[in-house]
C-alpha cells in the first residue's frame, strides 16, 4: 500500500502541514518496499488560486491508496481525490509524519467524507 502525507520536510520526523493545497512536501511511503519518497510542492505557494486542485492532480499522478493530512482537501480538490479512489484521512495536523503513520495504523484519524 502506498500513503501520501502532506508535509513540512521529508523525513519521518517532520512536520505535518495541516494544510493541503500548499502543503511544502508530499511524502510517499511504499509500505511493501519499506520506501519514503517526496515531492517537493512549494512551487504551489505563488499560486493565487487553485492550489487545491493542481496539488490533488499531482497526487492522482503519484497513487497513492492513502492521503493523511491535517485539515483535509477543499471541495475541487476533494472531488479529483474521489475520482482517484484513494481513502482521505485527516486530523494529522499537530503531527509528525510517522506519528501520524503510526496514528492511521492504530484507526486514531477520521476518514475525510
Amino acid at each position: 500500500m502506498k500513503i501520501a502525507f502532506t508535509t513540512k520536510g521529508i523525513e519521518w520526523d517532520s512536520m505535518m502541514d495541516p494544510r493541503f493545497g500548499r502543503t511544502e512536501f508530499i511524502l510517499m511511503y511504499d509500505e511493501e518496499k519499506d520506501d519514503l519518497a517526496n515531492f517537493d510542492n512549494r512551487n504551489i505557494e505563488g499560486e493565487a488560486h487553485g492550489a487545491g486542485p493542481k496539488t490533488a492532480q499531482q497526487l492522482f499522478e503519484m497513487k497513492p491508496d492513502v492521503l493523511i493530512t491535517g485539515n483535509g482537501p477543499g471541495g475541487n480538490a476533494a472531488s479529483v481525490l474521489e475520482k482517484a479512489g484513494m481513502k482521505i484521512f485527516v486530523g494529522a495536523g499537530q503531527m509528525t509524519t510517522k506519528q501520524a503513520y503510526d496514528a492511521y495504523k492504530k484507526n486514531e484519524l477520521k476518514e475525510f467524507k
